[in-house]
């Protein structure tokens, strides 16, 4: 091949990556699929896309952490949803299981108590049923497993329940004295 195209190509291809990155971290192989949908050879690809890992430019494991850190913090996801967003963004599976590592087993119930809180409170009156499949689904598809996020919502619609209980047999000592 012509090493004046060669270089013209590599321009090119540093060029669009660079582009991609300055809009927001990717993965190697999000970058490598941009890079053959414009037409870069794969060679070329290869070769500019190690010279970007070895400066640290794509580092597929420091966006997994981060993707993890910042999904469960802002979303509340956990489990196989952070897993489906890892692969989606072509993170491999070792990678992605070692960024999930960071979160804990404490993390991720404290994250469906809080989402499975916030969803029952939007939910009063309705009734328990359904607001138990609703509260329970939401869980499910943030990453819960099933067993998890049914038991996290019937304890708090038992906790809510014994609340509204006592706060009815406060206001009917109240009405006795």
């Amino acid at each position: 091949m012509n090493p004046v195209l060669v270089d013209r190509q590599e321009e090119f291809a540093r060029s669009i990556t660079l582009k991609a990155l300055d809009r927001s971290q990717r993965s190697r192989s999000q970058l490598a699929e941009l890079l053959a949908r414009k037409d870069v050879p794969a060679e070329i690809a290869a070769a500019v896309l190690d010279r970007f890992e070895e400066v640290g430019l794509v580092d597929d494991r420091s966006l997994a952490e981060a993707l993890v850190r910042t999904r469960h913090a802002e979303r509340g996801l956990v489990g196989r949803a952070l897993a489906a967003e890892l692969q989606s963004k072509g993170i491999d599976p070792l990678t992605a299981a070692d960024a999930m590592a960071q979160i804990t087993e404490e993390d991720e119930l404290a994250a469906a108590e809080r989402w499975a809180a916030k969803k029952l409170a939007m939910t009063r009156g309705l009734p328990t049923e359904k607001r138990l499949r609703q509260t329970g689904s939401l869980l499910m598809r943030k990453g819960h497993g099933t067993a998890l996020a049914l038991s996290t919502v019937k304890r708090l619609l038992a906790q809510e329940l014994a609340q509204e209980n006592a706060s009815a047999g406060d206001n009917a000592r109240r009405q006795l004295q």
